[in-house]
């Protein structure tokens, strides 16, 4: 049976996910988005085993942790489900590109 890590969105950004409007496709999510775990702790992530992401919305829910709108599921596969007012949706991080080292900036500053 599948083992899925959630990965819980901050309060603050619960009311724009909610009134978001609905897109097709798959959902693009930033990691800054989510909660961490203290800074200095190497807090387990929370975890729950489930067939489904549905099976594990119902097993969250009965444990009194529900999930919310917003809120991910990541299978041992990296797949990720975002968890929606529809029901879920595969979801993807989006991760800034990284910039280049100081010195090829430095070199195409002189070629110019």
């Amino acid at each position: 049976m599948p083992t899925y890590r959630i990965h819980r969105l901050k309060d603050h950004l619960r009311q724009q996910v909610r009134f978001a409007p609905h897109v097709s496709g798959t959902a693009l999510v930033k990691p800054r988005d989510y909660q961490l775990p203290p800074e200095g702790e190497a807090a387990p992530q929370e975890q729950v085993e489930a067939s489904s992401p549905y099976a594990a919305f119902f097993a969250l829910r009965d444990a009194g942790k529900p999930l919310d709108v917003g809120d991910l599921l990541e299978d041992e596969n990296g797949s990720m489900r975002i968890f929606k007012f529809v029901g879920f949706e595969e979801a993807q991080w989006v991760l800034p590109e990284p910039k280049p080292p100081v010195e090829i900036q430095e070199q195409s500053a002189a070629l110019q």
